[in-house]
């Protein structure tokens, strides 16, 4: 580390060895927080100003310096040197040269890299957030579109991967939409908590200068000052929680990804991608790839990854400040950076795909999927549900023996089946009626699929549709 890039090396004899040098590094990843670096070295102005650590005039000369600092950050002018430590050398650098040492050098007085980057990553992160919230809340929005628009078309609905019962289109896509509604849930509960400043912190101890941290929290737009010096110096749970929510967003995207490949296949042909959302081969001239659900897929294997690094990374920290703790942030960015690469190609693949709605229909009831409507009608008829069961089963065996679906075995054959089976179950032997019986609380019938679009769209900001 040279003088000139060096926050320490007072109590040093010696220079750093270049390899040491090259690990304590981390420019190269800081340096997008340089405004937000320079936003809280704003905001600790004026608790130096208040508390009397510097005059009017040195605050209005070092608050212009910072604001043409960052403007010069933003346009390219100023940019991080090689021998630059971190992303808060390289601006006290920056501020020195415009002002020099003796003002420059007074804006250190008070706080400590350890609460700046703790607070850097907590403001960082809640714009990250904002950004998320506005792209995760338009793949809702497609999604309920798409309910709305093929409200009554069936499907075949799964379990184990195998037909199980009839649903309707429009409540699987919604079914898609409310772990998304969770998510952004989750994140308005983790701004509650990321929204406190560790500035004022220092090191781990506090400062004995007397500045007022609610100051620097309120020009920051934070709720308050964090409770425990050591706390906020120490704790990264805050950046954990938010690459464990990004870590479920990237998650539920890649359980519908993995839906899109196979609908898209010939052997389903649920689906067929818009040119703009899918990409070619290049030795095979007719293959149509859905790549942008593939890469959805692979991006979460690899969010995943940042989760656990990060937090294998925290879990064996004693209190108080750690090196260790400039591995948080390269996770998150990650995170960050991906989920909002993949988000808008992914929604713009769920809103351009075509729905073979035709062949959906077609495949709704096999797999003798209308089992389950002869179990409950039996109910119906007062038949306890463990013998339903029984003779339902069997109904399927002998369906299945005879290469039959439900609604083509004889009246003679129901009966020979069961007693209990009379002509009058073949009102539930169809798709449409089994579905339209789904009535209940969260239940796939017409009526219970809007109850579900009228939420969502009051989730949904107008802004956004």
């Amino acid at each position: 580390m040279t003088e000139s890039s060096s926050l320490w090396g007072g109590r040093f004899t010696g220079s750093t060895n270049d390899a040491v040098a090259a690990l304590s590094r981390s420019i190269h990843f800081d340096w997008r927080l340089a405004s937000y670096d320079i936003k809280g070295t704003r905001a600790h102005l004026l608790a130096l100003r208040a508390a009397g650590y510097l005059a009017e005039a040195e605050l209005v000369k070092l608050d212009k310096s910072l604001v043409e600092l960052d403007k010069r950050v933003t346009s390219g002018m100023f940019v991080a040197k090689a021998t630059d430590e971190d992303v808060h050398s390289a601006l006290e650098r920056g501020l020195i040269e415009m002002v020099g040492p003796e003002l420059g050098g007074k804006v250190r007085a008070g706080r400590s890299r350890n609460d700046q980057i703790a607070t850097l990553i907590r403001i960082y992160l809640l714009d990250q957030a904002q950004l998320l919230k506005t792209e995760v809340l338009q793949l809702i929005d497609v999604l309920t579109t798409l309910a709305q628009e093929h409200l009554s078309e069936p499907m075949p609905g799964r379990t184990h991967f195998q037909h199980a019962q009839p649903v309707l289109l429009s409540h699987h896509l919604l079914a898609h939409a409310w772990p998304l509604v969770r998510d952004l849930e989750r994140l308005a509960q983790w701004r509650e908590r990321a929204s406190f400043s560790p500035y004022g912190a220092g090191a781990l101890a506090g400062t004995s200068l007397e500045l007022d941290p609610n100051i620097v929290s309120d020009a920051l737009g934070l709720t308050a000052p964090m409770a425990n010096s050591m706390d906020a110096t120490s704790s990264r749970d805050v950046v954990a929680e938010f690459a464990f929510i990004g870590t479920l967003i990237s998650i539920n995207l890649s359980r519908f990804a993995e839906e899109i490949i196979i609908w898209a296949s010939a052997e389903f042909n649920y689906i067929k991608l818009a040119d703009a959302f899918s990409t070619g081969s290049s030795i095979m001239p007719q293959k149509k790839n859905p790549d942008v659900a593939e890469l959805t897929r692979g991006k979460a294997g690899r969010i995943i990854g940042d989760l656990t690094g990060l937090l294998s990374t925290l879990k064996a920290l004693p209190l108080s400040y750690n090196r260790d703790l400039q591995e948080d942030k390269e996770p998150v960015f990650d995170i960050a950076d991906n989920l909002l690469l993949i988000l808008p190609a992914f929604t713009g693949m769920v809103a351009t795909m075509q729905l073979n709605t035709a062949r959906m229909e077609e495949l709704a009831s096999a797999g003798y999927s209308l089992a389950t409507d002869v179990a409950e009608w039996l109910v119906k008829q007062r038949v306890p549900f463990k013998e339903a069961h029984e003779i339902t089963g069997k109904l399927v065996a002998f369906a299945e023996s005879n290469n039959l679906e439900l609604d083509e075995v004889t009246d003679t054959d129901l009966l020979a089946i069961s007693a209990h089976l009379i002509p009058e179950v073949r009102e539930v032997l169809s798709v449409s009626g089994s579905i339209r019986s789904r009535t209940g609380a969260g239940g796939t019938a017409v009526p219970r699929v809007l109850d579900q679009i009228s939420a969502l769209r009051k989730l949904v900001p107008s802004e956004n549709r």
